[in-house]
């Protein structure tokens, strides 16, 4: 019987996902005693490692005196965390954390298949443990760059939400600065929320006016936002298996070949608050909006000429300079954004969800879905 402790916060989703993921390895193996301490990041309550007899930690990393308390301990140890934090190689501690350049490039591609081409990003006041927040605006700004676009930014002035209305203010007067149609990238789900919230203070309309993205999708705060909220589904859940099934190697005296361990997020599940297409050529925007609203039908490319009104060699050639990819690419995104979107927030059959988004069959689909994400979806609907 291992006696393992878990240190994380309780109140954040990512690592509440994390957790799922660690409670399904122990369950499959059922030899764990299991010590926990959920409030540690939030409240600074920290078990007293040095006097507790047990044989191994799984900690949240991104609190320096979370790290410092497990390093102390010298019990086998794994850290997760969102990518910074206090992670280091002197403690010889497996780490695994968040890929937060593949976040970042995620919503800029989603925001910029929109049509959009102003873009914001809103984070958090600085604080001990949500440096993560600024490397994820840095990733973003980075990856906007890329393209040619910079990146108006939003730092709180508070470091939590307890001043509700200097905070509605504040972000609703941003919001107003800002040049739109915009696409905001918020730090997390919660960060989206508050934008949302804003956003009805400002009379802004989301979508049309104010596209937002959150991440961790937290499945009932996207569902419970009006309107329902687009976010990026992080790999939290492999995450914590894998983070246990680590664990128990170095607790059986194995050593851990790799120091450091990255995860892609699982993709970006489509919801409302970016379900709008904004093109400044009319045709390419008659032939996205086609494809947002009949893709999934099954339409094809000749299909989506037809409706532009244009030659197919001049519809191809306008389409991939606005948007970056293919009319055939575009049809296939917005089935697979759709097919996420089902397996994320409903338990309608994966058969029924490939007619659902014009696939024809659902073998089809696994193949279609397998080469864009990398695993079926059966795993993918699992791993949320």
């Amino acid at each position: 019987m291992w006696h393992v402790a878990l240190i994380y916060d309780a109140t954040n989703a990512y690592n509440l996902k994390v957790m799922a993921g660690v409670a399904e390895y122990l369950h499959e193996k059922g030899n764990y005693n299991v010590y926990i301490e959920a409030n540690a990041l939030k409240d600074q309550r920290l078990p007293n490692l040095g006097s507790w007899d047990g044989d191994g930690i799984i900690a949240n990393f991104d609190h320096p005196k979370v790290a410092k308390a497990v390093i102390r301990a010298k019990l086998p140890a794994v850290a997760f965390g969102s990518g910074y934090g206090w992670y280091t190689r002197t403690s010889h501690i497996p780490y695994f954390s968040t890929n937060q350049p593949m976040v970042a490039r995620l919503a800029a591609d989603h925001l910029f298949e929109r049509g959009l081409r102003n873009f914001a990003y809103c984070g958090y006041m600085r604080t001990a443990i949500n440096g993560w927040s600024e490397e994820r605006e840095r990733a973003f700004v980075n990856s906007l760059g890329e393209r040619g676009f910079c990146c108006h930014i939003y730092h709180a002035r508070h470091k939590t939400a307890r001043h509700w209305t200097s905070l509605q203010q504040s972000l609703a007067s941003w919001l107003l600065s800002l040049p739109r149609p915009v696409g905001v990238l918020a730090a997390n789900d919660d960060r989206a929320h508050h934008i949302l919230e804003a956003c009805r203070t400002a009379q802004l309309r989301v979508p049309a006016d104010v596209a937002v993205i959150g991440v961790d999708n937290d499945e009932l705060l996207c569902q419970l936002t009006s309107p329902s909220l687009s976010s990026i589904q992080q790999a939290a859940r492999r995450m914590g298996y894998e983070a246990a099934a680590c664990l128990e190697r170095l607790m059986s005296g194995k050593r851990r070949q790799n120091q450091r361990t990255v995860f892609d997020p699982m993709g970006l599940v489509a919801r409302q608050s970016t379900d709008m297409v904004t093109i400044d050529d009319p045709a390419v925007a008659r032939a996205a909006k086609y494809i947002q609203q009949n893709a999934c039908i099954g339409i094809n490319v000749s299909k989506v000429v037809s409706e532009a009104a244009i030659s197919r060699s001049g519809l191809q050639t306008r389409f991939r300079t606005k948007m970056g990819c293919t009319i055939h690419e575009a049809i296939r995104r917005v089935q697979l954004h759709e097919a996420q979107r089902l397996l994320a927030d409903t338990k309608i059959p994966i058969k029924q969800i490939a007619t659902n988004v014009g696939f024809r069959s659902v073998q089809y689909m696994t193949r279609i879905f397998g080469d864009a994400f990398h695993q079926t979806p059966a795993r993918y609907r699992r791993a949320i």
